[in-house]
């Protein structure tokens, strides 16, 4: 008879792997934290269960960064989708722990599930939820244990931990922060102190070599602590696979006080390679409560579509959320949306942000520097000039919010996405309008406008974080009408009118064509988003530049809309109940089923 830890429910599943008349059926083997226990493509010939450690689901698809899918705790099967539908394996799964696997063929199951119909039931309802969650791009399972790893000895990283703690428990969770102490500690010690607390955070500091490597092994996800005003260390202990590096390993820069704007974060990304990176000021509670809130998965992302000129309402959009106390933590965008994310990531106030995007695109139009169109209709210089002027050489990982834009590769044939690098160049690739605007070159790819790909790039901004998405979308409704890009009757009144300013009416048609995206790419992007905000821009035409008001009030009276509709902030709109609120349910629970049986 297999034996299970004591925090394992008794399922029918786990009745299934502890039953002695299975014992010689059923395989038990120890998997290294970092291990694969299946790769995807692979045949489902097993079915897995996790008896003690944790592992990760973690999906690759052709042409874009690997997607965490979520963590599978003991008690939790692995690969049971593509068991009963006899289909490969559609994601790859890792250990993120040392772990202990039991694995039942597949014929056996089947046999077992002929007699005990509770066995399918079960798995139905768990494949179900699970398809729910991929759908929705949720993960299959809230990590819930964080280690954190200082990078050197000017680091204190357990005061850190303990003020993050703090904040994760100013939003009604339970914490235990732990440090080398623990080292010595057993293995209950540390599923009995998961098992009583919503969060566990380790702490590790730099010379305490044999509890970070412990605690890399025992967490969900790992932070790296550091300065960002010294150097990144020379060599860094690589933890757990290269793959689990990329997707669940981050980085925490700590910044000095009064420092405008963060530097030489590339050279920390380049030797650390992190999933996220984020800036924290020293001594910032309102940083440590973001940290806190992405933590909790109650961190909130925007995420802002192409439009043209409509994507002005952005603006308006941003003004209302911050208005109402909504915290932006993560950002992302397409086309001229990218370039209002950029705005508010490099942490400039709403009157900054006014005053730039009125100067770059508003009092002259950007892209009138009309040229001979051999490649486009335009030079793009101008653009490319306003850019240096507001963004200068920035870098991506120097901006103080986690940011993200896309551009449309058309030498891969998929979306580019821009983590990092040079902020200015990938704004603009992103906006560049194929035959309006020059497309960009980088290591041989051509990259044009995001929008011509990934017009809202809602699913994206899922797999950064887990807390609620708030997407405004500008692509819907009408577009385009044949008035907008009816030849001019006369050239001459044409120009007396003014109309010339917003380019020719084939603009109109480059504009639209470069922002319309699959329904089935949209839908899915909209899916992903908790608060989806569309601004009714239909009335302003997509290239007049000059029509920033209308667009930005729009915004603003759309996001307030949508905010007086929700029955809780946003961010709680995907929070997790705390084991009290847990406790608290399943006692109502009992005393509703106590009432039933009592009038039965």
């Amino acid at each position: 008879m297999t034996l299970l830890p004591h925090t394992v429910a008794d399922t029918a599943l786990t009745r299934l792997f502890t039953d002695d008349a299975m014992a010689d059926r059923v395989s038990w083997f120890s998997l290294p934290g970092g291990q694969v226990l299946c790769e995807a493509g692979e045949t489902a010939d097993d079915l897995f269960f996790v008896r003690t450690g944790r592992l990760a689901a973690i999906r690759h698809d052709e042409g874009q960064e690997p997607q965490f899918l979520g963590v599978i705790r003991p008690g939790e099967p692995a690969g049971e989708m593509a068991l009963i539908a006899g289909t490969p394996h559609s994601a790859s799964v890792v250990a993120i722990r040392d772990s202990e696997i039991l694995s039942l063929p597949r014929d056996d199951f089947f046999e077992a599930a002929e007699h005990d119909p509770a066995l399918m039931i079960e798995l139905a309802k768990l494949m179900l939820q699970r398809s729910r969650q991929t759908i929705g791009r949720n993960t299959v399972g809230d990590p819930s244990v964080f280690g954190f790893i200082g990078c050197s000895e000017d680091v204190a990283t357990r005061e850190f931990v303990e003020r993050v703690g703090r904040e994760i428990e100013a939003l009604g969770y339970s914490v235990a922060t732990a440090g080398e102490e623990s080292l010595s500690a057993p293995t209950e010690w540390f599923s009995n102190v998961e098992q009583a607390h919503d969060f566990v955070l380790y702490a590790a500091d730099y010379g305490q070599t044999a509890w970070k490597s412990l605690v890399s092994r025992q967490v969900d996800r790992l932070f790296r602590l550091g300065r960002g005003d010294a150097e990144p260390p020379q060599q860094a202990d690589l933890f757990a696979s290269r793959t689990l590096q990329e997707l669940l390993v981050d980085l925490i820069l700590i910044q000095p006080v009064g420092l405008s704007h963060p530097q030489g974060s590339e050279a920390w990304v380049d030797a650390l390679m992190p999933a996220r990176l984020f800036h924290v000021r020293d001594r910032s509670r309102t940083d440590l409560a973001r940290i806190a809130r992405t933590i909790a998965g109650l961190s909130v992302g925007l995420v802002l579509s192409g439009g043209g000129a409509r994507a002005y309402a952005h603006v308006g959009a941003i003004r209302a959320l911050r208005e109402a106390g909504v915290p932006i933590d993560f950002l992302g965008g397409a086309s001229m949306g990218s370039i209002v994310a950029a705005a508010v990531a490099m942490g400039w106030d709403d009157d900054e942000i006014d005053l730039r995007i009125k100067k770059a695109f508003v009092d002259t139009n950007p892209v009138d520097d009309i040229a001979f169109p051999l490649i486009a209709m335009t030079m793009g210089e101008k653009v490319r000039t306003r850019l240096r002027e507001h963004f200068g050489d920035t870098q991506i990982s120097d901006l103080w919010l986690p940011f993200f834009c896309v551009s449309s590769n058309l030498t891969s044939g998929a979306y580019q996405l821009h983590r990092r690098g040079s902020l200015r160049h990938a704004l603009r690739a992103s906006i560049a309008i194929p035959g309006l605007l020059p497309p960009v070159t980088q290591d041989n790819n051509v990259l044009v406008d995001g929008a011509v790909m990934k017009t809202f790039p809602a699913d994206i901004m899922r797999s950064m974080h887990l807390g609620p998405i708030v997407g405004v979308d500008v692509t819907r409704g009408r577009n385009i009408t044949a008035d907008e890009v009816a030849r001019p009757s006369s050239v001459w009144r044409w120009f007396l009118s003014g109309d010339w300013r917003k380019g020719p009416p084939i603009v109109s048609l480059l504009l639209r064509a470069a922002t319309v995206t699959g329904g089935r790419d949209l839908a899915a992007s909209r899916l992903a988003t908790d608060v989806l905000v569309a601004p009714k821009v239909e009335a302003i035409e997509i290239r007049d530049w000059r029509a920033y008001d209308p667009a930005k009030q729009a915004g603003r009276e759309a996001m307030l809309a949508a905010l007086a509709g929700l029955t809780k902030p946003i961010t709680d709109l995907r929070r997790r109940p705390s084991l009290v609120e847990q406790d608290r349910a399943r006692g109502a629970d009992l005393r509703l089923e106590t009432l039933r049986d009592r009038s039965g």
